[in-house]
């Protein structure tokens, strides 16, 4: 609700006194004045959202109380009333920052249509002052043509045609927030307000008030009332980024905002209602962080209404290439300087790293290769920068692997047979040895899917699975000699 106080400053009782019931029938909070001096004691106590200020008053004229709100840094909007009105009045007390003008005697229809406008604009006020703050400059459109991202396509145009919750879990740097973007702008409230809350970098002590705002005096530090992320994205979309880093507290809270579309500010007891689209991110596995009791059920199931998965650049290797070239193309126009092209041999540098950080580190291997690269005709894999090519997350680097064995291995001398387990070892790391750490190669080799060659490496190196492994599909992988 983007008003919700008003001050009545009439000096006529009557009209003072119809203006006030008609306000409070639409739930406003508004205070009575008679005077100029009774309204500054008002202002002084508290903020308000609107004036309704009649021209002539028993101490003074109501311009002059016009002229100096605007020295306010949260001045209230104000429309004028006056029973002398004329074109030149009209258009002095809007130079002077009137919101609007009526002569009386008026209806109740117009005030009515001037409380409609002055929400809608002051609606708009607020979300404008939360997106001049954002520095996010990255670029919106989702790229790549593999199959998974043409999937992803259609399943968003699908969604964003609803009203329904989306939840989006994938690894970091994936493209979540593109994806939440994605479903904003084809949706029926793309003329609404995206607004993006990071949850992840949010103190826990102030997550409540970012989410619901405040009232004035509600901490230490609330010098005014403040509102909340929710309030500003009414009539449009929220995106909660990275929700499962909230304490379970909040989630609670966060939980009856879903079911009700209703809260209250912190200090506050009026309940606030709001129409808002919800979209979560996550970069963990929620079904394993409600297992584990880190992560409430409930708001699991409110969230969990049109699930999302954004595959890993490891598992869509189509897109690598196309998607380097475009990098090149932008950052070689960001520092101005002639756009190269990718050598044989970078290539096959980027097909075979592993990308654990997705393309966001794909964005960074390119725009420092493009700043390198300036005295060069092409990018060559020394410009990338790229590390050895087999990647395990959380764990450390895997040891140099013996010789392959022999195809068919014998006892050792002492008649002693190795145990299976040790030529399975010997295998594997052989197999990777021979692809140059490319694991997708390597499982495609021994016939098993890149789930399994990760789960038998972790059992190799004594090192656990994270988290978001345990939720990657185990796509099998097709050898020659399984078709039948």
């Amino acid at each position: 609700m983007p008003i919700e106080k008003i001050i009545v400053l009439e000096d006529d009782a009557i009209l003072r006194n119809n203006l006030a019931q008609t306000l409070r029938r639409r739930r406003y909070d508004v205070a009575l004045a008679s005077t100029i001096a009774e309204a500054q004691e008002y202002l002084q106590a508290d903020t308000f959202d609107l004036i309704i200020l009649d021209v002539r008053l028993p101490d003074g004229d109501g311009t002059d109380l016009l002229k100096a709100l605007q020295q306010r840094p949260q001045r209230p909007l104000v429309v004028i009333t006056t029973g002398f009105g004329s074109v030149e009045s009209a258009v002095e007390c809007m130079k002077n920052g009137a919101f609007d003008y009526l002569i009386k005697p008026f209806s109740t229809e117009q005030i009515e249509v001037i409380l409609r406008k002055a929400e809608e604009f002051t609606q708009l006020l607020k979300v404008n002052r939360y997106l001049s703050q954002e520095t996010d400059e990255a670029e919106h459109e989702l790229l790549g043509n593999s199959p998974a991202m043409q999937e992803l396509r259609q399943l968003i145009r699908k969604v964003a045609r609803t009203q329904a919750t989306v939840l989006i879990q994938g690894e970091s740097g994936t493209g979540k927030e593109l994806v939440a973007r994605a479903i904003y702008r084809e949706s029926p409230r793309a003329n609404g307000p995206f607004i993006k809350v990071n949850c992840a970098a949010i103190p826990e002590n102030l997550i409540e008030s970012e989410f619901f705002g405040h009232e004035k005096g509600a901490f230490t530090g609330a010098i005014a009332k403040r509102e909340g992320r929710f309030e500003l994205a009414h009539g449009g979309t929220i995106l909660l980024d990275e929700i499962s880093e909230i304490s379970t507290s909040v989630q609670a809270k966060l939980l009856r905002v879903l079911q009700e579309r209703e809260f209250e500010r912190v200090g506050g007891t009026r309940t606030i209602k709001v129409d808002v689209r919800v979209i979560a991110t996550t970069n963990r596995n929620l079904e394993l962080s409600v297992e584990r009791k880190e992560f409430r059920q409930d708001l699991f199931f409110r969230l969990n209404v049109v699930p999302i998965h954004l595959p890993p650049l490891r598992e869509r290797r189509s897109d690598i290439v196309p998607l380097a070239e475009e990098f090149i193309r932008r950052f070689s126009r960001k520092h101005g300087v002639h756009p190269k092209r990718l050598s044989e041999a970078a290539i096959e540098a980027l097909q075979n790293h592993n990308w654990p950080g997705n393309v966001r580190e794909l964005q960074n291997v390119v725009e420092r290769a493009v700043i390198l690269c300036t005295d060069e005709e092409r990018i060559e894999p020394a410009h990338l920068g790229l590390v050895a090519p087999i990647h395990l997350r959380s764990t450390p680097a895997a040891p140099a692997p013996p010789a392959p064995p022999a195809a068919r291995p014998g006892p050792a001398p002492d008649g002693h047979f190795p145990p299976l387990a040790e030529l399975e070892r010997q295998h594997i790391l052989a197999a990777l040895e021979y692809c140059k750490g490319n694991r997708t190669h390597a499982a495609r080799l021994l016939g098993i899917s890149i789930r399994t060659l990760r789960n038998k490496l972790h059992e190799i190196l004594g090192t656990r699975p994270s988290p978001e492994e345990h939720s990657e599909p185990d796509a099998e992988v097709t050898t020659p000699n399984s078709r039948t």
